[in-house]
């Protein structure tokens, strides 16, 4: 079991919805920090029927119990909870009456939307787990993170690939079509595998429509799917305007390099090939997310490309940190091109490429090439951005 550096950190005094991936570790994290809580798992269908049948059941359970805020040691924990919106209300209720708290655990609040249901308005903190980080990790072995990506069972697993397949096809089964967020799903099917083979790439949605044989607006519609599920981030163009005519159309990335490349039939990555540097970029990526979230800082990440070709992996915040991501073992001149050209529009007070190099190196004109590793240790310890 892996030690996890998130912890909920107002779930002692606040409601909070705890939304990821599936497979991520919500339930795992949620027992781990309160095995003594009141547990309601909605995977259990006798439990499941009971209380759509009943949603009362809740709230009278916990008056039999004679729990309020004042006296409630541990939040009750509701998992899967996207599966029964109907008890929002009465856990709204308690909230409101009772003083109580919960942990509202899911993979999505996209089916709680789009079906009206209560979502506590504005009562409840939102987090978001992703899968394992590269501090929770002893011994971290990045060809083996690329390869088989960060799902726990994933990472551990003899047989990943087995796993990652099944993991594509319970998504679809269970998020997709038991869910009804889409109703073609075969269309949705095709839209995976080109999603991820354009992962970390611009958008262009009428080529992506184009190629999956349904409408531009059916893909962005598409693509809000995978965002609402915690499956993708949208990386959006950097708004600063320079003197160089800048692109305006955002970036995607799937939220794991395993389920990536099992969606586009990549194989095991080799340092050196171009699907290695994808999936290099991407990991870097993921870090980055996840670290904007588990800080506490919420810095916005974007991306800048301009016209002519010049380009930035990752400007973090309100372009506190450059940072360029580039797979070889040595990192050149050339590689430069983007951070330099991104300094003549917008001085940068840290610009950084994250690479295999041996050792960190500094640049006369201040450029920061630090091996992955080292650029990972130092985000983490809230050093890159804060």
């Amino acid at each position: 079991m892996y030690k996890r550096i998130f912890n909920l950190p107002l779930s002692a005094r606040e409601t909070c919805f705890l939304w990821g991936p599936r497979q991520s570790g919500k339930s795992t994290l949620v027992k781990t920090l309160y095995p003594a809580a009141r547990y309601y798992d909605l995977l259990k269908s006798d439990l499941f029927i009971s209380l759509t049948t009943n949603p009362a059941l809740v709230r009278e359970e916990c008056m039999a119990a004679g729990l309020t805020g004042d006296n409630q040691r541990f939040p009750v924990i509701i998992d899967e909870v996207q599966k029964a919106p109907m008890l929002l209300d009465e856990i709204h209720w308690l909230m409101a009456n009772r003083g109580m708290r919960f942990i509202l655990c899911g993979s999505s609040a996209r089916k709680l939307r789009r079906g009206h249901a209560n979502l506590l308005g504005g009562r409840a903190v939102r987090y978001e787990l992703f899968p394992l980080v590269y501090p929770e990790i002893p011994s971290f072995d990045l060809v083996r993170a690329l390869h088989r990506g960060l799902l726990p069972r994933h990472y551990d697993s003899e047989y990943p690939q087995e796993l990652i397949r099944s993991y594509v096809a319970d998504y679809l089964t269970e998020e997709i079509a038991a869910e009804a967020l889409t109703r073609n799903v075969p269309s949705f099917s095709r839209f995976l595998q080109i999603a991820a083979l354009t992962s970390g790439e611009i958008l262009r949605y009428a080529n992506i429509a184009s190629d999956c044989g349904v409408s531009a607006p059916t893909v962005k519609q598409y693509f809000e799917i995978l965002v609402d599920t915690n499956l993708g981030k949208i990386v959006p163009p950097w708004r600063k305007r320079g003197k160089r005519r800048q692109i305006e159309a955002p970036k995607f990335y799937l939220f794991d390099t395993g389920v990536t490349g099992h969606l586009c039939g990549r194989g095991q990555v080799s340092p050196g090939s171009e699907s290695f540097g994808r999936a290099f970029e991407q990991f870097i990526f993921i870090q980055l997310a996840a670290h904007a979230e588990y800080s506490g800082l919420h810095y916005p990440i974007a991306y800048w490309r301009t016209a002519s070709g010049f380009e930035v992996d990752f400007v973090l915040g309100d372009g506190a940190a450059a940072v360029e991501v580039k797979s070889g073992a040595e990192t050149k001149p050339r590689h430069l091109k983007g951070l330099r050209a991104f300094a003549e529009e917008f001085p940068a007070p840290r610009r950084i490429v994250v690479s295999l190099d041996a050792a960190p190196r500094r640049t006369d004109d201040g450029i920061d090439i630090l091996p992955y590793n080292i650029f990972l240790d130092r985000l983490w310890r809230g050093e890159i951005v804060q």
